[in-house]
């Protein structure tokens, strides 16, 4: 199987392994839409194995959604064929409009115009709650 170089976009590596259609799904990429190339479970030094998501054209990826759920991926930033830059997500303090409230008691449940809002309480166990009701995002 070959795979081609791009020449002007992004490069998502290590993905988990089996993750990424979910990662495009957090990110808000259309596969449908969007010119992409996905390697799923291919052998990783690091982790063992890993998929990379290859994206053609300038797209701005939310590094805080990537850091939310690929945190330990990387994104290569390529133009005219070389990789210009390279940069590591960070899990964010705050997320904006990924997550929702399961909490049917919560105001952004039957206020459809009001954002989901969720804060990090506890970066070790991935625990984010609800900006409004302060209930656990379930992940």
């Amino acid at each position: 199987m070959e795979v081609t170089s791009i020449v002007n976009g992004i490069i998502i590596d290590h993905v988990p392994a089996g993750t990424s259609l979910k990662v495009l799904e957090y990110l808000k990429i259309d596969p449908s839409k969007t010119k992409l190339a996905l390697i799923m479970n291919t052998t990783s030094k690091r982790f063992g194995s890993k998929d990379i998501i290859k994206i053609e054209d300038d797209k701005d990826i939310d590094l805080d959604v990537l850091g939310f759920v690929a945190r330990q991926a990387t994104v290569d930033v390529v133009r005219g064929g070389h990789i210009v830059e390279k940069k590591q997500p960070h899990l964010p303090e705050h997320i904006v409009g990924v997550i929702k409230c399961v909490n049917p008691r919560c105001v952004t449940t039957s206020e459809h115009d009001i954002k989901q809002m969720f804060h990090l309480v506890h970066s070790d166990r991935l625990e984010y709650r609800c900006d409004y009701c302060d209930e656990e995002a379930k992940l």
